[in-house]
């Protein structure tokens, strides 16, 4: 940690400020993280598919038929939502990383906007998840009262790569919540200074 050492009323103090290189060196490895977390998120989700022949019985004293059955995350909206999420906060996080490292902290109005899509990413990124696990937890367990039945006792490879896809991408919004964080005390460190 550097000091710097200023006279208030004629009296020196002395200050810990943090080390700014390591400030840049923590942004950048959170920054290359988000983008390696939210693309493995929308590429796990992105090619999960799983075709299964379904039994389907039409009257109850017929044998069921086996009917192909298909599930893929282009079929769900939720889904569809949750990798167009993950792709913009994927390319995002490289922009911001070629940003924040032509900028090294000299432009603030730069800064300051960084921060801003960092938290629009947030708010995406949660969203997406929350949209996208409410739409698994269906598919998990069912709704019996409007008869929407299990699925993922048919299609467990598909359930699985979606169960994936959201706790990386849940990893993905945390580093991006860190990133804010770390401006913030960054920019009240500053300025105090």
């Amino acid at each position: 940690m550097e000091t710097e050492s200023y006279t208030n009323g004629g009296v020196a103090k002395e200050i810990g400020v943090a080390n700014k290189q390591t400030i840049r060196w923590n942004d950048f490895v959170l920054r290359f993280l988000a983008f390696v977390v939210t693309l493995v998120a929308a590429i796990v989700l992105g090619v999960s598919k799983q075709n299964e022949l379904v039994p389907v019985q039409l009257v109850p004293t017929l044998p069921p038929i086996n009917v192909p059955a298909s599930a893929k995350w282009s079929h769900m909206s939720a889904f569809v939502y949750f990798v167009i999420v993950n792709a913009i906060a994927c390319a995002y996080a490289v922009i911001s990383l070629v940003l924040s490292l032509a900028n090294r902290g000299k432009a603030k109005g730069l800064s300051v906007t960084i921060i801003l899509m960092d938290l629009i990413m947030i708010a995406l990124l949660y969203s997406s998840v929350g949209a996208a696990a409410a739409v698994g937890l269906i598919g998990y367990k069912g709704n019996t009262q409007v008869r929407w039945n299990k699925v993922c006792d048919v299609f467990g490879k598909f359930c699985r790569q979606v169960a994936a896809a959201i706790a990386i991408s849940l990893v993905g919004s945390i580093l991006f919540l860190l990133l804010v964080l770390f401006a913030m005390l960054n920019l009240h460190k500053n300025r105090r200074h």
